[in-house]
């Protein structure tokens, strides 16, 4: 974008909302699952107008009841011109979506973003539809192991913070489209980064730990001591195997989807748990002499105490309604160099609250620590 229509552009944005930007009138969404729909509902219920299609019309009826605008074809959709649209069809899906939406969609006036959790891939067929330009890569960082229509829900999305990802050629105003839907619509946090960093950190906190799910109930099925074992299930168990109980291909599909930085942390986990292995039976072997395993031991329970006081402290502000443990500050960014100041800013654990004003954004700390 030339500096001059940078200019003319956060012009426009200021007139337009005088506490920061405006929230889009109109959103698309394409897909009423378990995402599509609660966002749907979250956003209607906040005045927001909200069309949609779906595949198949079963959620339509109820969809309709409370005034969500349902389309037969796509292609209507996108010719009722939203002014941000929101695909959250499977990404199997997303070849047949974007080759109606290539020759329907208005790209001046339309944004168009996504919820996927894996942002290159769906990067790359979008700029193979030639749809590029206006799009926005974006991560709602919430959902459960539920799926469709009936599991839909306006409150899956409360306090969600999603990611909002960009490329070497993004336009920031799209950025701020897609930006505002989440802010001043929808009342959620965001971060802003590059698509490979999503990926790396997608596959960190959410990837990799499906597959690890994934192999511990692997392990109890695969055990003679199985019925023993999900009889003294209880809470570890249960948190550390939610993500399991998901539609195992749709799990399946996700991690494919980001195949090369899965692969990649699953051999440093397992290089991980192997260390620790060594290091127990090097425990049994020492008896009751305390030798170098037993502090490689201490070790590895010990390095995660700076995540532990990170949660400890969300937990007593959540219990105590401490709201005063929240900071919060302004965000200056540079209209020429805003790529490396929003990856700069997600890097520290800022998210981003609202914005101000095109270049100003009010944002609340959230790093695991302040060094």
């Amino acid at each position: 974008m030339h500096h001059e229509s940078v200019n003319e552009w956060e012009q426009e944005s200021k007139a337009s909302a005088e506490d920061g930007l405006a929230a889009p009138a109109r959103v698309g969404i394409v897909g009423l699952g378990l995402i599509g729909g609660s966002l749907a509902l979250r956003l209607n219920s906040e005045g927001c107008e909200v069309l949609a299609w779906n595949p198949r019309q079963h959620p339509y009826e109820h969809a309709r009841e409370v005034g969500i605008q349902c389309f037969d074809e796509l292609s209507e959709l996108a010719q009722a011109k939203p002014d941000v649209l929101v695909l959250c069809n499977p990404l199997a899906a997303m070849p047949e979506v974007l080759d109606v939406l290539k020759t329907s969609l208005d790209m001046e006036h339309t944004t168009l973003t996504d919820v996927g959790s894996v942002k290159g891939i769906v990067r790359d067929q979008v700029k193979k539809a030639g749809l590029e330009s206006c799009y926005v890569g974006a991560h709602p960082m919430c959902g459960n192991e539920l799926s469709g229509w009936k599991a839909a829900n306006e409150h899956l999305f409360h306090n969600a913070l999603w990611a909002v990802t960009f490329c070497d050629h993004t336009d920031y105003r799209r950025v701020m489209a897609v930006a505002s839907m989440i802010t001043r619509a929808s009342h959620n946090r965001l971060i802003i980064l590059d698509d490979k960093t999503h990926d790396r950190a997608a596959a960190l906190i959410s990837h990799m730990p499906h597959v690890a799910a994934t192999a511990l109930i692997n392990m109890l099925v695969d055990s003679s001591d199985r019925n023993i074992a999900a009889a003294l299930s209880a809470g570890s168990w249960r948190d550390m195997t939610r993500v399991a109980l998901t539609d195992p291909n749709r799990t399946k599909a996700m991690v494919e989807e980001n195949s090369g930085d899965v692969a990649y942390l699953l051999r440093q986990y397992a290089e991980r748990l192997m260390s620790i292995s060594y290091a127990l039976d090097a425990h049994v072997a020492s008896g009751t002499n305390r030798t170098e395993a037993d502090r490689e031991i201490d070790q590895f329970f010990s390095d995660g105490d700076e995540y532990r006081a990170y949660k400890a402290a969300q937990k007593r502000k959540q219990q105590n309604g401490e709201q005063t443990e929240v900071t919060f500050d302004t965000l200056h960014i540079d209209p020429e160099n805003w790529r490396q100041d929003m990856l700069e800013s997600a890097k520290r654990g800022e998210h981003i609250v609202r914005f101000t004003s095109a270049y100003r954004a009010i944002i609340e700390n959230g790093a695991i620590s302040q060094h």
